[in-house]
């Protein structure tokens, strides 16, 4: 084979790409990968990583302003924002090494540049040094996504953020505005709040989260508001009058139009497929409001051309685009992995309190015609949640009635991120209620909240 002959080239060195790319290796084939930016993508240099660091550092301020509670003593405490920012920095670029290493140690070999894709079966790379032409019977796309920008509201860097800006803040908010209340605009809300900068979040939905359950929602905005947090649902953004070192928002709200001023405001309102320039229309791949529409094993249609992750529509997470891009390698190494359920897929956010869920929220369990049982457990009835300083939130699990089928599991409050993986678990096994009731939890942990709501959904719970 030809030295710019490969069996598999991945465009995008992202969660999905470098997985894909290190998959196929592990599985004897010979692998390209191509990147234009950074190794590791949006999610190690510029999104998932660097944000939890930066969490972090406010989750700390926070405690440390609570000492006295936990028996302990903490006097003029401040922060350093470039500090807690060169911090994230750091941890983004000790990964983004990691996965230049992991790809070198599996024999991928990669090209930095910008990639397009001139015939089948060929990819075509502009590099500093020219242009390389390779060759591959099988490829596989992972260009991902970056932020959308509304006319009228995008982002300048100075008065006006996207989660980029957001990240290397050029000042500390004042007075922050944030629109959109998925979980990028919720995270940078809730670290900028805990920071002291006055926070105002718009969301043009009914509620905030308007993917989770509804009471996971509402609880959460209660928690948000006692940190003094201002929610504005139904609401729009209508313009953005941009001054000296402030901008006025005309807000609708109830069809009136009012005006509050600020000094910063992040834009987080959904992300845009990256599926300009690479000629897939030309190729014959479809592309349907910038994602590239796919079969369950994300096939295009276009035989030997595959697309993962962020481009290949929701659920826009990292986790996703991982797994996909281990089931693509899988299948052109001529396997037969299973399809990757969305409804198996959770979906995490890493505010404070934090919140994660799988499967079906209660209202989509009814429409689609379940008959359910609902079980609910309070961080309050919990002795690890109350040790910790973290009695509020709570468990809540859905179950079909007739099956005992685990349909959905959501959450708010400490830890919940990490505990979600155990309802993921139990998904993927099929597990029933009666498995779930039977399953020893270890006491004192938060992970007892999980059995007692299964408890709860069946009439058996303990602790309340």
């Amino acid at each position: 084979m030809a030295s710019d002959s490969f069996d598999m080239i991945v465009i995008g060195a992202g969660p999905g790409g470098y997985v894909a790319a290190i998959r196929g290796a592990q599985l004897g084939l010979k692998v390209a990968i191509v990147e234009r930016e950074h190794m590791g993508g949006i999610c190690l240099n510029w999104g998932c990583i660097p944000t939890k660091a930066m969490l972090r550092s406010s989750e700390v301020f926070h405690l440390m302003h609570r000492a006295k509670e936990f028996g302990l003593s903490a006097e003029g405490i401040g922060y350093d924002l470039d500090a807690v920012v060169k911090r994230s920095r750091a941890v983004a670029k000790q990964l983004n090494s990691g996965v230049g290493h992991l790809l070198k140690k599996n024999k991928v070999t990669a090209y930095m540049g910008e990639a397009s894709l001139p015939a089948k079966g060929r990819v075509s790379v502009k590099t500093d040094k020219g242009t390389e032409e390779l060759k591959a019977k099988n490829i596989v796309i992972a260009t991902g996504a970056r932020a959308r920008e509304l006319p009228g509201l995008e982002a300048d860097g100075d008065l006006v953020w996207t989660y980029k800006h957001a990240l290397v803040p050029p000042r500390m908010p004042k007075k922050l505005l944030v629109i959109g209340s998925g979980a990028i605009g919720i995270e940078f809300a809730s670290f900028y709040n805990t920071l002291g900068a006055e926070t105002t979040v718009v969301e043009v939905m009914d509620r905030i989260l308007p993917v989770e359950d509804a009471e996971i929602s509402a609880f959460a905005k209660k928690a948000f508001t006692k940190q003094k947090m201002k929610i504005m649902e139904k609401a729009a953004v209508k313009q953005l009058d941009r001054g000296k070192g402030k901008v006025t928002a005309h807000i609708e709200t109830g069809g009136k139009v009012e005006k509050h001023e600020f000094d910063t405001v992040i834009s987080a309102v959904g992300i845009v497929g990256n599926t300009e320039g690479l000629g897939l229309e030309d190729l014959g791949v479809k592309v349907e409001k910038t994602h590239v529409v796919t079969d369950p094993h994300c096939r295009t249609g276009v035989d030997g051309v595959y697309a993962i992750g962020d481009i290949a529509g929701a659920p826009w997470l990292a986790h996703k685009a991982s797994h996909e891009g281990v089931m693509v390698a899988e299948l052109i190494a001529g396997g037969k992995p299973h399809a990757v359920d969305p409804d198996s897929i959770a979906g995490c956010t890493y505010c404070h309190p934090q919140i994660a869920s799988v499967g079906l929220t209660e209202a989509q369990a009814k429409e689609k015609g379940y008959k359910i049982k609902v079980g609910r457990f309070p961080f309050i009835g919990n002795g690890k949640a109350i040790a910790l300083g973290e009695a509020e939130g709570m468990v809540k699990t859905v179950f079909d009635a007739s099956t005992g089928e685990l349909l959905g599991a959501h959450m708010v409050g400490a830890e919940v991120t990490e505990l979600i993986q155990g309802y993921i678990v139990g998904r993927t096994l099929e597990t029933t209620e009666e498995e779930l009731m039977n399953t020893v939890f270890p006491h004192p942990t938060l992970s007892e909240m999980m059995h007692e709501s299964v408890l709860d959904a069946y009439g058996r719970v303990i602790h309340i």
